[in-house]
């Protein structure tokens, strides 16, 4: 059995991504940057594909940069944003991505950069009138906020945070790496400065992002030499990735209200069939079990603990069942959920995060329940067993 429920870590890549992408590893192999047909066509393949991704985002192709990832395009964005504003306040919050937080702490330390967090309520939602009184104290700060959280899904109304930072001549960093191919995205629209996507997290391929950075922003260049992504980003461009990932987004743009009423059905199913297991100490974390308030392909609950320090992800992974605990790159670094830990900071318990995709069914859902229910009614057992001999034992000293 194999049962994919950390569709939030990566995706499965999707085979038309798959089809579009082989060519430019066997046949089109030419360097883009040669003054040859062969280079000119996959440059032009690079080309056609920021053009995709600039249409569906509704932004000018020139503000579209590719990059390795989601974490390079933030440092970058970051960086940016900090040397050419000369920007001296940060204003974040504590549940942002790792990529974010670590490149924040840096310039802290480093540069003197003043740094300062937006007050959340318990579900993990901005304090609004907390980020304008920040702003009002702090006028032309970095405001960096995710659109999605990757951990519990909460959506935050990135338009709202635009137009107030706007007011005291704020930038605007998001990281939209979660929203992407989960709604529609209007770059145009939505006032951000600069913004961050991935292509393994909507069934594209790995090693590839993009930076969208607003015209009339000052970029500065993140690798030199080469002249590459008009000289912002020296190097040979990743060709078949690039050419995968405006395929990937081309496929969930299409298919957005298909696949988010597939994932909402999954999601609603799974909360039913948790809390029809009626557990101690069992809470959905964030907002993740609103339908309206979080994105539909995340769901993040915490279970009680169970003895012996053994954990129900690693049990239900024996049995091929593979959720996480939160992101893949804490996970990869030994760390807990910052997320949970700056939500729930006194709480106990196992954090669970469970994400669907286009390709789980009702059935995985189903037996994922069952698996749990499973491990808590033996768990239970060995509780009501253990109790017994406890009595026992007492009688005889008795």
């Amino acid at each position: 059995m194999n049962i994919y429920l950390d569709n939030a870590a990566t995706t499965a890549i999707d085979s038309e991504v798959l089809n579009v992408m082989m060519p430019y590893l066997y046949r089109y192999y030419g360097n883009p940057s040669s003054n040859h047909s062969l280079g000119r066509k996959v440059h032009e393949a690079i080309e056609t594909s920021r053009r995709t991704i600039a249409d569906i985002l509704d932004v000018l192709p020139e503000e579209i940069f590719f990059t390795s990832g989601a974490t390079e395009a933030n440092n970058w964005a970051i960086s940016s944003s900090l040397e050419a504003y000369r920007i001296k306040h940060i204003i974040t919050s504590a549940i942002e991505h790792k990529s974010i937080l670590e490149t924040f702490t840096e310039h802290f330390y480093k540069n003197k950069i003043k740094l300062s967090f937006v007050n959340l309520d318990r579900k993990g939602n901005i304090n609004l009138n907390h980020l304008e009184q920040l702003l009002v104290e702090n006028p032309r700060s970095l405001v960096s906020l995710m659109h999605v959280n990757n951990e519990i899904g909460n959506i935050t109304n990135i338009e709202e945070v635009s137009e107030l930072a706007k007011i005291y001549r704020g930038i605007i960093h998001s990281d939209i790496v979660q929203s992407l191919g989960k709604f529609p995205v209007q770059l145009n629209s939505n006032g951000v400065d600069f913004a961050v996507g991935s292509g393994h997290k909507i069934h594209g391929p790995k090693g590839v992002g993009f930076l969208f950075a607003r015209k009339r922003t000052n970029l500065h260049s993140l690798l030199h030499g080469g002249g590459q992504e008009r000289g912002y980003r020296g190097g040979t461009e990743n060709v078949a990735s690039i050419v995968g990932f405006a395929k990937a987004l081309e496929i969930a743009n299409s298919n957005i209200e298909k696949v988010h009423k597939h994932n909402q059905t999954l999601k609603e199913r799974l909360i039913s069939g948790l809390k029809r297991l009626d557990l101690e100490e069992f809470e959905f974390n964030g907002e993740s079990e609103s339908l309206s308030k979080s994105v539909p392909n995340i769901l993040n609950a915490r279970f009680p603990v169970l003895p012996n320090n053994r954990l129900l992800q690693n049990i239900l992974d024996e049995q091929g069942i593979h959720v996480s605990s939160g992101s893949a790159c804490l996970n990869l670094s030994k760390g807990g959920s910052h997320v949970i830990s700056a939500l729930y900071p006194k709480s106990d318990g196992e954090n669970v995060r469970f994400s669907f995709s286009k390709y789980n069914s009702l059935f995985e859902i189903d037996t994922a329940v069952r698996a749990i229910a499973k491990v808590f009614k033996q768990e239970k057992k060995r509780f009501l067993v253990k109790d017994l001999h406890t009595v026992q034992s007492e009688s005889v000293v008795y």
